[in-house]
């Protein structure tokens, strides 16, 4: 029997949060999965290392009028390359439960934590991506405002397709 995840369900984030302590704005995202072995790292790397062609476009037409209008950053080209990275974020800290990713830019500084948690029945794990994000200037508050529908519906299918993802690792084999 295949035990398939549910839906993410939107829950309040933690404010102040230890990752970015400055943040004034959050949004956390959970949804439970079968209890495969798996870490904090392996979950995000599930979750932020893949990109529906329709986010790709997304990104690719949001870096084509954020950077040259507003000269904000658009890619993680300019970090060191020994930095370790998840997708296109690069991991500021790590342990087996929780990974830290982000940048900070002039206009704004955001992190994505992934935090992973057995639940009490020993079947399943809790998986939850949580966006801190400290607005410097007007111009970040600005660009919050108009990307938060489309953030809100990204991180829901990217948390949904590492759900399935795992729901797949963690199946028996079919006959």
């Amino acid at each position: 029997m295949s035990l398939m995840p549910a839906k993410p369900s939107k829950i309040l984030p933690r404010l102040p949060h230890p990752a970015l302590p400055l943040a004034d704005w959050a949004d956390c995202y959970q949804l439970s999965v079968p209890a495969a072995s798996f870490d904090a790292i392996e979950a995000a790397r599930l979750m932020l290392g893949y990109a529906p062609f329709w986010i790709s476009g997304l990104m690719r037409l949001r870096n084509l009028i954020v950077g040259p209008l507003f000269g904000l950053r658009t890619d993680a080209h300019d970090l060191p390359e020994a930095m370790e990275k998840v997708g296109i974020f690069p991991v500021l800290a790590k342990t087996e439960r929780q990974v830290v990713v982000g940048f900070d830019d002039k206009h704004l500084d955001f992190r994505i934590v992934i935090d992973v948690e057995d639940l009490a029945d020993g079947e399943m794990k809790r998986v939850k991506a949580t966006t801190l994000v400290h607005r410097k200037i007007l111009i970040g508050r600005i660009y919050i405002a108009v990307i938060t529908p489309f953030h809100n519906v990204i991180v829901k299918a990217m948390i949904a397709h590492m759900g399935r993802r795992l729901g797949a690792l963690s199946s028996p084999p079919s006959p």
